[in-house]
């Protein structure tokens, strides 16, 4: 190595599906990386043709080609830590799984993506079994809003209380934290519940911002976290520091209007400058 070399980025792996309308998926993750000053890499696990309207079409990335991607970026750059998004086949779920493994990454935070803003199903039905099976007790974070939750432990959730039922549910499956997201609950507040394995739990609200624009808010979420994480915070803060910027990105982003349908979150609203730690 050059002897010049003497501070490094702070490096944040995005393994997730690929937005070609830019507002959700690894394109959001790295502006989201960018403008809280991290370097962003992917791994990208499929294609989807969509806009501000919806998902037209997807199309995986094979397992061999997913594998090649993620070794290729961790063996030469390494990251600080990682988000998951969009895993939509058990055999995607399983590749993932082994990286960490491999690898031994941590700071991993999964987001299990499983509908779009437009209602398009984005994970087969056996692929959310492999997600509980693989991914849980290998991720530091999971990060499942309201209706993904409701999925994942087969029940309505309908108040603060039934957030912080599933979120034990889920730790029992192998999570060990869990952030249940409250935005589809009616109200003048969101409030996103978290639980720690060390028994921690902190119910975090913000006023609600009226706007259409809320495509990647759930990407957004859990890539800032993972920045944050890669910046050294805490689990907590990590989160409580996420929620803010994806809190002014929707206000920032409210009143401009991108394509005819929910659009993206302004996710320069006020962008840092690049990170760099010591060697």
């Amino acid at each position: 190595m050059n002897e010049a070399f003497h501070c490094e980025y702070r490096r944040v792996l995005s393994i997730a599906g690929s937005d070609s309308g830019g507002g959700a998926g690894i394109q959001a993750d790295l502006k989201a990386f960018a403008a809280l000053g991290c370097y962003g890499m992917t791994a990208i696990t499929a294609l989807t043709a969509q806009n501000t309207l919806g998902v037209r079409s997807i199309h995986g990335v094979p397992p061999a080609m997913l594998r090649d991607q993620i070794d290729a970026v961790i063996e030469d750059i390494g990251a600080h830590a990682v988000k998951i998004g969009m895993l939509h086949a058990p055999e995607t779920v399983a590749v993932v799984a082994q990286a960490i493994d491999r690898h031994a990454l941590t700071n991993v935070v999964l987001d299990p993506v499983m509908v779009a803003t437009s209602g398009a199903v984005l994970i087969e039905t056996p692929a959310v079994e492999a997600l509980v099976r693989e991914l849980f007790p290998r991720v530091d974070l999971l990060t499942p809003n309201l209706d993904e939750a409701s999925l994942l432990v087969g029940r309505a959730l309908r108040t603060l209380e039934d957030m912080e039922s599933a979120a034990l549910d889920l730790m029992a499956l192998g999570a060990r934290a869990v952030l249940v997201k409250g935005g589809h609950l009616p109200g003048k507040t969101v409030t996103d519940l978290l639980l720690t394995a060390d028994g921690e739990r902190r119910a975090m609200a913000l006023p609600r911002i009226e706007t259409a624009n809320t495509h990647g808010t759930g990407c957004t979420l859990s890539s800032a976290i993972a920045a944050h994480l890669s910046l050294g915070a805490s689990l907590p803060e990590a989160v409580a520091r996420a929620r803010d910027y994806v809190w002014e990105a929707l206000r920032a982003g409210a009143p401009v209007r991108t394509g005819a349908g929910s659009g993206p979150l302004d996710h320069g609203w006020s962008p840092l400058v690049q990170r760099r730690s010591p060697l």
